[in-house]
């Protein structure tokens, strides 16, 4: 079922005027954020350039990322234990991802050592981001530091500065903590928590979620990636309170162990069942159908194609938009020109008004 064919309330020259410069605030973690933000990237002017409106083009004002700081796992996992730190994988994915040489960077700061003692499977970027804490005693300033130090087109702040680990309860009554093991596990996830329960966001991510004009949520693992995020203390709640646009980027395939048979309203169920909040005004998801070959490589973890049940997401109070979203390589990803183009002609189209009934067809349908 297409959405109805119908198209947003005509934009005043006020309103125009007024989205022609967007403040987004994009929330996930893992490789999800960090291909949506270098997407957004392309619309945000480079540092020390003058701010120019370009007709019929969208700008990004102030562009920032809240980063889930759980993993423990890998590099970040020794980090986090040796050093007594937050994780930094995400974080240093998120500032590669939005750097001015992003080539470049990519690739010192990813590099993994592959022998010494000590270093042996350790990225640079993530020693990079635990020397900065180290120097400064204060993990979200290394953030800053860094993404001053490497020219980012944004702010990144991790969810929350408290060391914090989750814990899932299973559809069979039993708990599992730890994400690296709740990844690993067989069960379905029915709750998710933190712990410890009442942490604290950063100042600043309220603020940025207060001034949005537009919200993200996704793509990226539902359960350790997403919800996190919506589990710090006041986020979820500053989120149902902005103004802004919410939208959820719906994943393209399901998830071994954490979403499995899932289809896009019961992501969006899950979400608003841990935020406790009706949090969507749109649905980004994908109607390209997955080549053969992709299909059967997933089909060897027992992951799909994710099911686009537009009237169940409707249900929820959310609009469905459609997009050719699916990129294939390696792995299936986000064709991230298509959504970062597709948010921010939803943003203006939609201005002047949080849930319309529907938006027509895809946004950025040429």
């Amino acid at each position: 079922m297409e959405p109805p064919q119908q198209r947003p309330d005509p934009i005043s020259r006020e309103n125009t005027v007024r989205t022609s410069s967007l403040r987004v605030v994009a929330i996930g973690g893992g490789t999800g954020l960090s291909t949506l933000l270098k997407g957004l990237k392309s619309y945000v002017p480079a540092p020390m350039e003058p701010y120019r409106s370009t007709p019929g083009r969208p700008t990004i004002s102030e562009l920032s990322a809240v980063v889930t700081v759980s993993d423990d796992g890998g590099s970040s996992g020794r980090l986090r234990t040796e050093l007594n730190m937050l994780p930094p994988g995400d974080v240093r994915n998120c500032i590669v991802a939005l750097s001015e040489d992003e080539a470049l960077l990519s690739k010192l700061f990813r590099h993994r050592f592959d022998k010494g003692s000590g270093l042996e499977g350790h990225s640079f970027g993530n020693l990079f981001l635990a020397a900065l804490t180290s120097i400064t005693k204060d993990f979200s300033e290394a953030v800053r530091l860094s993404s001053e130090i490497l020219l980012t087109r944004g702010h990144i702040y991790p969810a929350t500065t408290s060391n914090i680990e989750l814990e899932a309860l299973m559809e069979d009554g039993t708990r599992v903590r730890g994400e690296t093991k709740i990844t690993a596990s067989k069960g379905r996830i029915k709750e998710l928590f933190l712990i410890p329960a009442e942490v604290q966001p950063l100042p600043q991510t309220l603020e940025a979620i207060a001034g949005a004009d537009i919200i993200t949520i996704g793509p990226g693992s539902l359960f350790t990636s997403l919800i996190p995020n919506l589990l710090v203390r006041g986020i979820a709640h500053a989120i149902g309170n902005s103004p802004a646009i919410k939208v959820y980027i719906c994943n393209l395939m399901t998830q071994a162990n954490e979403s499995l048979g899932l289809t896009a309203a019961e992501h969006i169920r899950a979400l608003n069942s841990h935020a406790q909040a009706q949090l969507f005004d749109y649905a980004l998801i994908n109607r390209r159908p997955a080549s053969d070959e992709m299909k059967a490589k997933y089909a060897l973890e027992g992951a799909a194609q994710i099911v686009a049940d537009l009237e169940a997401v409707e249900q929820l109070g959310c609009c469905p938009v459609l997009g050719e979203y699916l990129e294939e390589g390696v792995v299936a990803r986000h064709a991230t020109d298509a959504v970062a183009r597709d948010l921010l002609d939803l943003a203006v189209q939609a201005v002047g008004s949080i849930r319309k009934p529907a938006l027509a067809t895809n946004p950025g349908q040429r």
